[in-house]
């Protein structure tokens, strides 16, 4: 399937992917749906349903017995090449996941996978004590604590260490650099793919035809598995599943057609490369791990004769690995049955149920590294600091309360509305006025800016993304972590457990980390809740903002957090809602809105006004009132690979990032856009992949920004897409004026009130539960 811009791939067709796993599409499997994202685009329900098996997770049904399925290679030729492109620039190849063919790579396989358990065997045994000064550190710092040690010690001499001239320390700043004149933001070039050589792409190409795929997965399966691709996919065919966009019974009539009878359901090759493709999916919903029993039902549903056997197969070739609350595991839990009898021990008296978790490496270590770099905040900060003079100049008791926790504490939590902002906005500004290098980071460059006008420094705010890239702050000191005694961190609910790991891990001993957000918003788009974790375990001091959300637009959005759907005096017209009886009515009054009703009644031009709905597919999903509102507002031909200048688009430089923008032009290098002030350059090969038209957005797409107006749309075929935090988010995204196009009648406030955010499966709130933090709230 062909992933839309701001849609996690594989999850095309519903707007909160991540949210919870999806249910199976009826007869989304076979040839005639290889246009499945316009097919089955009424918009999915994520959020609606509870499914925790990842067979839910799929586009598809189980295959037929004996591994048997209508569904060939072919059919994934427009799905996948679309999608495909969208995901390959992702931070990790599933290729990792996957077995490799030879046996002494399958060996290597086993080695990391005991030395991975060793480690954090070792890192649990050091859990039980305070952390050790120094163990935070790496690279440089880290190079000279062992030199200091060891001339401590006598095991080397001091001139051993000085074949190169030391280089003078760096000065630690006592107070904010002065504010620099603001510079012209030089275009941002978005990554280009992994190149592949000719010889790689034409032996890809050969392999694929030979087993009836479509040439056109050569590049996106280099890009997966490496220059050796060619020799993985002959050797084993199920390798195919590493390429973003194809089935299982795809894969399957791949294998079929290299290997003939050597082709079987229960082939390792097949149940390993199964293994993989469900945690995979079940990432792209948000899950960090699946339980083991789940994933034997959709091993089983794919006509695999031995579930458990393939699991523990699976785990003893490091495709996955297993944990289980209370003990470790072996390899042999994983395909045991939950909840065995204590063989032992009263008959009578059944053993609490254990859970079995199985997950991928990269989940797996993201999860064990952010638990311990906010443990190791936790533990090196200063705890008797004197904020109370700055605490009591705030502007607010819940500020105040916010500088005073921070001041005692290296990791606090604060939640609370669009108007509780403001508390981290004067939380940045006191520490700055006390000589300490502090910076607020949002998830998009709209929060950005509402948080530099909050605290009134252009200076004092950045992009997540900017800051770790180098593009934004103030850069890194000489042992590489982030020159900063404080960072606040908003719209914390959009961050998953790989970037938060990156971000800790990124920060010096000693600092400061405050994660701010509304916990009512959509999850995040990657895998891992990682601010509702921290909040679960009560890892830290926790700070609940008192501000309530101002006007008619606050009042709505507030009821709905608590599950109720109020009416609202809005003598202003601030709120509206727009009743419609079909899809059609509903783009016709959408685009009547966007271009004449909201400009004149609240002189906010259309380009200022976003309209939000719940799919990108159906008669009134992104895609038909892009169409509708481009030949409204910016008619053209759309010369530059379907855009024009003028075009409101959203790009996406990396899956799950979405960024809204405005067509400029484009050249030889590529289409020109500019996304908030700053220039970006999408080289030709990737527009098509990353860009789309932007008048009309997901609610994930649009979550940690907010426009003047906004109109969301709710069609009839949009009911079962609706949840409370869809409708959170969504509804809140206006800050002068919403209308609701209005077509689901009662499943709205059935959705508010009886459809919760449904949980994802993670490990990092146990593992937080299960650190010394000294500081965290009772």
């Amino acid at each position: 399937m062909t992933a839309l811009p701001g849609e996690t791939p594989g999850t095309v067709g519903t707007d909160t992917p991540q949210d919870t796993v999806s249910p199976p599409e009826a007869g989304a499997e076979g040839p005639e749906h290889a246009e499945a994202p316009d097919a089955s685009d009424a918009p999915d329900g994520p959020d609606a349903s509870a499914a925790s098996d990842p067979s839910d997770a799929s586009d598809a049904p189980a295959a037929s017995e004996g591994g048997e399925s209508s569904g060939t290679p072919a059919d994934a030729d427009d799905d996948a090449k679309g999608e495909a492109e969208a995901e390959a620039d992702a931070d990790a190849a599933p290729a990792e996941a996957a077995p490799a063919a030879e046996l002494s790579e399958a060996q290597a396989e086993l080695a990391a996978q005991r030395e991975l358990r060793e480690r954090i065997e070792k890192r649990k045994a050091e859990k039980a004590a305070p952390i050790a000064a120094g163990t935070g550190l790496s690279g440089t710092a880290a190079d000279l604590l062992a030199a200091v040690r060891a001339v401590e010690s006598g095991e080397k001499a001091g001139t051993a260490f000085f074949d190169r001239p030391a280089a003078a320390p760096a000065s630690r700043r006592p107070a904010p650099a002065a504010a620099q004149p603001p510079r012209t933001p030089a275009p941002e070039a978005v990554p280009t793919e992994r190149t592949a050589t000719p010889e790689a792409l034409d032996a890809v190409r050969a392999v694929l035809t030979e087993g009836g795929a479509p040439e056109a997965l050569a590049r996106p399966a280099v890009g997966a598995l490496g220059e050796q691709a060619a020799e993985l996919l002959r050797t084993d065919p199920w390798q195919l599943l590493s390429v973003p966009g194809v089935r299982p019974e795809q894969a399957d009539g791949f294998a079929r057609a290299l290997l003939g009878a050597d082709c079987g359901p229960d082939d390792g090759r097949r149940t390993a490369a199964l293994v993989g493709w469900l945690l995979e999916r079940a990432a792209l919903q948000g899950h960090t791990a699946l339980d083991a029993e789940a994933v034997r039902r959709a091993l089983a549903e794919r006509a695999v004769g031995d579930p458990e056997a393939a699991v523990r197969d699976a785990v003893e070739e490091g495709v996955a690995l297993v944990f289980q609350e209370g003990e470790e595991p072996s390899a042999d839990d994983a395909g045991a049955a939950d909840g065995e009898a204590d063989e032992a021990g009263d008959a009578d008296v059944a053993r609490e149920p254990v859970q079995v978790l199985l997950g991928l490496d990269r989940y797996a270590l993201a999860e064990e590294s952010l638990a311990d770099g906010l443990a190791r905040l936790v533990n090196t900060c200063e705890k008797a600091a004197d904020w109370a003079e700055a605490a009591a100049s705030a502007p607010g008791p819940s500020a105040a309360e916010l500088i005073r926790t921070t001041a005692a504490a290296g990791l606090v939590a604060h939640s609370g509305g669009e108007a509780a902002r403001a508390e981290p906005a004067a939380l940045i500004t006191a520490a700055r006025g006390l000589g300490l290098r502090a910076l607020g980071a949002t998830h998009s460059e709209d929060g950005r800016r509402r948080l530099a006008a909050a605290t009134g420094d252009p200076d004092t705010a950045v992009t997540l993304s900017g800051l770790l890239s180098g593009a934004q702050g103030p850069g890194r000191d000489e042992d590489g972590a982030l020159a900063l005694d404080l960072l606040v961190v908003l719209d914390a609910p959009q961050l998953d457990v790989e970037g938060a790991a990156v971000l800790v891990e990124a920060l010096a001993d000693g600092a400061r980390l405050v994660l701010s957000g509304d916990p009512g918003v959509l999850g995040s788009a990657g895998a891992g809740r990682v601010f509702a974790d921290v909040l679960a375990s009560h890892a830290c001091p926790q700070v609940v903002s008192r501000t309530p959300d101002p006007g008619p637009i606050g009042e709505l959005v507030s009821g709905i957090g608590i599950g109720e759907l109020n009416q609202v005096d809005a003598p202003g017209k601030e709120v509206v809602i727009v009743p419609v009886r079909d899809a059609g009515e509903a783009v016709h009054r959408t685009v009547q809105l966007v271009a004449d009703s909201v400009p004149r009644a609240f002189s906010i031009p259309a380009e200022e006004t976003q309209v939000i709905t719940v799919g990108h597919g159906g008669a009134a999903g992104t895609r038909a009132l892009n169409e509708a509102l481009k030949q409204r507002l910016n008619p053209g031909p759309g010369r530059f690979g379907g855009f024009d200048p003028g075009d409101r688009v959203v790009h996406v430089p990396a899956p799950g990032r979405a960024v809204p923008g405005v067509v400029l032009s484009a050249d030889a290098e590529g289409l020109r856009l500019d996304c908030g002030g700053v220039p970006v350059v999408v080289p030709q090969e990737r527009v098509e992949s990353s860009v789309r038209h932007g008048w009309a957005l997901s609610a994930h797409q649009a979550a940690g920004m907010r426009w003047p107006a906004a109109v969301v749309v709710l069609p009839g075929d949009a009911a079962q897409g609706l949840s409370r935090p869809w409708v959170y988010t969504a509804f809140g995204r206006g800050e002068r004026h919403l209308s609701v196009v209005h077509g689901v009648d009662q499943a709205l406030p059935h959705a508010v009130a009886q459809v919760p955010a449904q949980e994802r499966t993670t490990r990092l709130r146990p593992l937080l539960e299960a650190l010394p933090t000294p500081d965290a709230a009772s």
